[in-house]
């Protein structure tokens, strides 16, 4: 809840956006604004479109570890209690 005292947080239409400020060289600018033109869209729009996209392709890095190992399961996360009472019971867990 502290981020959001601390930042402005504005409503357009049903959707709350946080304003920023970005700093762009000129030739961006330039681009920028025949873009926007030529496409007939908001400067904001193209920018948060390359963001959502920029974002897409680069998803964050799986924490240490996970993906790296196949029991052969697809029951695992839903059965999990189970299988481990079972692993203490069979003496393969301490």
């Amino acid at each position: 809840m502290a981020e959001r005292r601390n930042s402005r947080v504005m409503m357009y239409g049903s959707w709350y956006m946080v304003k920023t400020t970005v700093y762009l060289d000129t030739d961006l600018v330039v681009s920028l604004r025949d873009l926007s033109q030529r496409k007939r869209k908001p400067q904001a729009e193209l920018i948060r479109e390359a963001i959502r996209k920029y974002a897409r392709a680069n998803p964050p890095p799986l924490p240490a570890g996970m993906g790296m190992f196949d029991s052969g399961r697809t029951d695992i996360s839903r059965n999990y209690k189970k299988l481990l009472k079972q692993a203490v019971r069979d003496r393969r867990w301490p």
